[in-house]
């Protein structure tokens, strides 16, 4: 696998992770473990979604940093990047 791939993964695996996590505490709001697990979560997937948007580009439109021109329509998408 390559890294471009490897990292959206790891990006995919956080998203699934803190979704559980999140579902976790809704029915368990005081659990301080959780809480930081959550928290850890969402640092990681902060920081990888970071270096992919560096190093690829966007993976949503918000991420589009382009001041000049409207640039998320160029090809490829996203998803079609290889």
């Amino acid at each position: 696998m390559n890294e471009k791939k490897a990292l959206l993964m790891k990006i995919k695996k956080y998203d699934f992770t803190l979704k559980e996590l999140n579902l976790y505490l809704d029915t368990h709001p005081d659990c301080r473990r959780a809480l930081a697990m959550f928290r850890k979560y969402k640092d990681l997937r902060s920081s990888a979604v970071d270096e992919y948007v560096s190093r690829y580009g966007p993976l949503v439109p918000e991420q589009s940093d382009d001041t000049g021109r409207w640039s998320w329509i160029d090809d490829p998408w996203p998803w079609e990047r290889r």
